[in-house]
């Protein structure tokens, strides 16, 4: 044969030489099959759908999830789209939480109202009861996240998903603050567990994905028809990523935690800070349901400032060092927003005594951030 058809052949690996602790990395798109009757048997014949990383990556989130099956997403917000879409029809209607995550509101505003989807916004503070009542013979599914991302209500979602399951009304929980360690919303009764793995699961702020777990086969089954369907895939070196950043999860989720509810207790005590909002606080509004529910806490929560104009927030904002500024977290990085502009764009009116701020609390010396924040407080005091 010639030289370039040797070298196109040459170098085929038909099995692995050694075993490693992770899964090798398949960069394929192409997957070569036995023979010719396996090319339509149903065997896997494109590398779309995953290779060793995606699929090892699966199975380690069904046992952190405790579920049958979980599919994985480009980033947490395909995730909730995605199954939004695998399980809504036109002419159904949803019910969202109005803390829901902002990109999610803009979807089910923009793009499933599109679709004659019908959308309505309920308070975080209705109980199961209350929030039922808001259901009509056209309710299809619940959407839940519960503590919200900016101002962290608690919501008794065992209580809501058995009182749902019961109309034959489905619930899906976005649960990227519990990182699907905290909390196990498919063991509460929970029909659809979704979290951005982009967060805690991958931990290092560089990589986007999301995962969305089901126990009921049935459901599994139209989680995955949406994967083949839509054409959704993840990278196997994105895979491998989250897979090793799942291995460490409860180290450093313990970590931030720790860190987080050290930090809160000071911002507690200082004269510009009129609330913190923190479920794992005794004092908390929801700290009771967090207690029942919850196995521990993460790095994230929110606090309200003493009433102040928005130049000096933004004064605030600008004297942290430590803090960066940015949307995300999850990562080894302290992050800080000013959440009012979000709070401001919800349905229902909620009214806060002070500007709210959003604090990740990363992995750095609590002791240092705390420096760092008692400058940027003074800066706003002044």
């Amino acid at each position: 044969m010639d030289e370039e058809t040797r070298l196109i052949h040459a170098g085929h690996v038909d099995s692995l030489p050694a075993s490693t602790v992770s899964p090798p990395i398949q960069r394929g798109s192409t997957v070569l099959l036995p023979n010719a009757r396996a090319l339509y048997d149903g065997t896997l014949g494109y590398g779309r759908g995953g290779l060793a990383a995606q699929f090892a990556l699966m199975d380690a989130l069904a046992e952190l999830e405790g579920a049958s099956g979980v599919q994985l997403f480009s980033s947490g917000l395909a995730a909730v789209t995605a199954s939004l879409m695998a399980v809504l029809e036109a002419g159904d209607h949803i019910l969202v939480v109005d803390s829901v995550y902002k990109p999610v509101r803009r979807f089910c505003d923009q793009v499933l109202r599109r679709f004659d989807v019908a959308v309505s916004y309920y308070d975080p503070a209705l109980d199961a009861d209350g929030l039922l009542a808001l259901a009509t013979p056209k309710t299809r599914l619940i959407l839940l996240e519960s503590p919200g991302s900016l101002s962290f209500e608690m919501q008794d979602v065992p209580a809501i998903a058995t009182a749902a399951r019961a109309r034959g009304v489905l619930t899906l929980i976005d649960n990227t603050w519990a990182a699907g360690l905290l909390f196990k919303p498919l063991a509460h009764g929970v029909d659809i567990s979704v979290q951005a793995l982009t967060k805690y699961v991958c931990g290092h702020s560089d990589v986007f994905m999301g995962s969305a777990a089901a126990s009921d086969p049935g459901l599994n089954a139209k989680l995955a028809a949406g994967v083949l369907d839509h054409g959704w895939a993840v990278s196997p070196d994105d895979a491998y990523q989250a897979l090793r950043g799942l291995r460490t999860l409860s180290t450093r989720l313990a970590r931030h935690g720790e860190s987080g509810l050290t930090v809160a207790r000071w911002l507690a005590d200082q004269p510009q800070v009129l609330r913190v909002i923190h479920p794992a606080l005794p004092d908390d509004p929801g700290h009771a349901l967090w207690r029942r529910d919850f196995t521990g806490t993460c790095g994230l929560f929110s606090f309200l400032l003493q009433p102040g104009p928005d130049e000096r927030v933004e004064a605030f904002l600008d004297a942290l060092t430590l803090f960066g500024l940015g949307f995300s977290w999850g990562g080894f990085e302290s992050l800080a927003i000013n959440c009012d502009p979000q709070i401001r764009s919800r349905t229902i009116a909620t009214r806060y005594d002070g500007p709210m701020i959003r604090l990740h609390v990363g992995l750095e010396s609590p002791a240092d951030l705390i420096v760092d924040l008692k400058a940027a407080l003074a800066v706003y005091a002044a």
